[in-house]
């Protein structure tokens, strides 16, 4: 888990070099991204064959899809355009996310407890927020917006896991993103010169190779005991912020971080306790494409 987040705060500083140094635009890093994301599941798909594919829930994976492109383009955006540290704190809110759709979406009977640490975790939103003091901006909105649609994703692929194997619902997810994904490109397209190849490459590889990761970690281990280790992604993402793009992240990102955190993974904790729970938080650190 600690090399997942490690890689995953690497991807959030390769999208910030793409854009803030080579001027590519979020939206074509997302795209690139998704390209070679699927580049690297083709010798799955080659050693299983398009029958590992077959399916009969294509209409839930296109509503996946869906949430997931919007998911992915307001969080790459964000990242381009707001302090590092704060995006990521701000993510940590989709497991507080899924835990309120799981109960109205799927039914799922959520106790006391968890509801209180649900209300904890959206009192940390505004402690970095701070409506009322500061402006809420377009790029914070976009980071909830990325957390809400990722929470809503994770109660899709929780209905998928029933029927699907996993490699072909990450495989529908890439199949789904690049295409769309591109169609957002077009808009704002710039040809990448030579030497930035090897920058969208290595996006691609760390987003495979973080998944292997987090995929391995929740293999051998619970979700709550793992789920901890998912913080660092914070210090790894604010110390690049700090080396490489000069940014600092204030005293109220990391004590909201906090507070988000704890509630996620006191949450996480209640739902390993619990056998009938959606146990949103693990699906979401599965299905996570850089956040």
């Amino acid at each position: 888990m600690t090399a997942a987040s490690l890689c995953f705060a690497g991807m959030i500083g390769i999208i910030r070099h793409l854009n803030a140094v080579e001027a590519l635009h979020a939206f074509e890093i997302a795209f690139f991204r998704n390209l070679f994301g699927l580049a690297f599941m083709l010798p799955w798909l080659a050693k299983t064959g398009l029958g590992a594919l077959k399916t009969k829930r294509i209409g839930l994976y296109t509503v996946r899809g869906l949430l997931g492109i919007l998911a992915m383009l307001c969080w790459f955006w964000a990242i381009t355009v707001m302090p590092m540290a704060e995006a990521v704190a701000l993510s940590f809110t989709t497991p507080i996310f899924a835990t309120v759709l799981a109960a109205m979406v799927l039914h799922e009977t959520v106790r006391a407890r968890r509801w209180t640490a649900t209300v904890v975790g959206f009192l940390g939103v505004v402690i970095i927020l701070r409506p009322g003091f500061e402006d809420v901006t377009l790029a914070a909105t976009a980071v909830l917006v990325s957390a809400l649609a990722m929470a809503a994703s994770v109660i899709a692929i929780k209905s998928l896991s029933k029927t699907e194997p996993t490699d072909a619902i990450v495989t529908y997810m890439v199949i789904y993103l690049t295409p769309m994904s591109l169609v957002a490109a077009i808009f704002v397209w710039t040809t990448p010169e030579l030497h930035v190849w090897p920058w969208l490459i290595g996006l691609g590889g760390l987003a495979t190779l973080g998944h292997q990761f987090l995929t391995r970690a929740f293999k051998v281990a619970d979700a709550s005991a793992v789920m901890p280790f998912d913080f660092l992604r914070l210090p790894f993402v604010a110390a690049l912020a700090w080396v490489f793009f000069d940014e600092t992240a204030d005293l109220w990102t990391w004590a909201g971080a906090a507070v988000i955190f704890g509630a996620s993974a006191y949450i996480t904790y209640r739902e390993a306790r619990s056998p009938t729970a959606v146990r949103p938080a693990a699906e979401a650190k599965r299905t996570r494409d850089g956040h």
